[in-house]
């Protein structure tokens, strides 16, 4: 990426930020032209590509950014300083849900992007997802205390089953082309959070 573009204006950056995020997140990104990008961000699509050389460089970019934008955001909901893990995935569901109402458009091509199968892109966006997954996963899985869940119970195993049932939750949305809004995603993950917490905890650690 062109660093010149960091010296633009703040609100011209987010205009050309959040042009990427609506029509990356409306369309494949084979089918998301730069020329569209350019235009909704009101700009020269050969100005587009002065700071960003190329379509895939932007759609790291903004992927990136959306990363970056995601833990600032679970940062400022302490969804890591509990040593509860249904409340730390408790908080880390109202800090995307504020993320969802801020940014409605990232938090749609953050989903859409972990879906694409363009080989282009696909390599780099799954490799930065376990990195970030394996990164939070390990700093989840070090304060737990193995004495408030059930006996011999394998915590990492744990994990990555609730993980790979929220995935399989979001994969299921996707595919019937249904809008995640707020709303509907703090009713179904309170309820799998209840389920889980039935399954995987003492009796006398539920609260």
């Amino acid at each position: 990426m062109n660093e010149r573009f960091y010296t633009l204006p703040p609100e011209k950056q987010q205009r050309i930020i959040n042009a990427g995020f609506r029509v990356f997140s409306q369309n494949s990104y084979r089918k998301s032209p730069m020329q569209e990008i350019a235009d909704e961000a009101g700009i020269s699509k050969s100005l587009l590509f002065h700071y960003f050389q190329n379509k895939k460089e932007l759609y790291l970019f903004l992927w990136n950014k959306a990363a970056d934008i995601t833990c600032e955001h679970l940062a400022l909901n302490h969804c890591y300083e509990s040593t509860d893990l249904f409340e730390m995935m408790e908080r880390g569901m109202y800090a995307k849900i504020q993320m969802m109402c801020r940014y409605p458009d990232m938090a749609a091509f953050a989903m859409k992007a972990f879906y694409e199968k363009e080989p282009a892109v696909y390599e780099d966006i799954q490799r930065s997802y376990r990195q970030h997954f394996n990164q939070k996963a390990a700093d989840a899985l070090s304060r737990l205390n193995p004495d408030d869940f059930i006996p011999g119970l394998d915590l990492e195993m744990m994990h990555r089953q609730i993980y790979l049932m929220s995935v399989g939750y979001l994969w299921e949305i996707a595919q019937r082309g249904a809008v995640l809004d707020a709303k509907t995603l703090e009713k179904d993950f309170s309820e799998m959070l209840s389920f889980w917490k039935n399954v995987y905890l003492r009796k006398e650690s539920l609260k």
